[in-house]
């Protein structure tokens, strides 16, 4: 019997460089994903933030569950950096990870690195 269309969370379950961002989204693992990327030691998940004023404790939830293995967390906060409200920043320092906002390009780039280096690094990425 056919199914219809399945539509599920989008979640790549390791960590992968980002190849490419634009164009509202990005490429990494030989796939796409249209949106926003939350990238944690889980793996790679689409997020619902569309802006930085949608940035919220409870947007970043799974950053806060996966504290115990992140050190630092690159937020790409579209074109332009825009600095964290102060309750999220506050929430991320009570777990001990440093948050370092900054356009999505730059958080991309700096993602890279640190994922090469293998460090304990997340990154919440704004699609541009």
């Amino acid at each position: 019997m056919a199914r219809g269309i399945e539509i599920r969370e989008a979640h790549f379950p390791g960590k992968a460089p980002i190849d490419t961002y634009g164009n509202g989204g990005f490429r990494f693992a030989d796939m796409s994903h249209r949106g926003s990327l939350l990238c944690v030691p889980s793996g790679i998940h689409g997020w619902d933030v569309t802006a930085p004023e949608e940035m919220s404790i409870a947007a970043f939830e799974r950053v806060l569950d996966q504290a115990d293995e992140i050190e630092v967390l690159l937020v790409g906060t579209g074109l332009d950096m825009v600095i964290l409200p102060k309750p999220l920043r506050e929430a991320l320092r009570a777990k001990k990870i440093v948050a370092d906002p900054m356009n999505t390009g730059a958080a991309v780039r700096t993602y890279n690195i640190l994922l090469g280096e293998e460090r304990a690094v997340a990154a919440a990425l704004i699609a541009v």
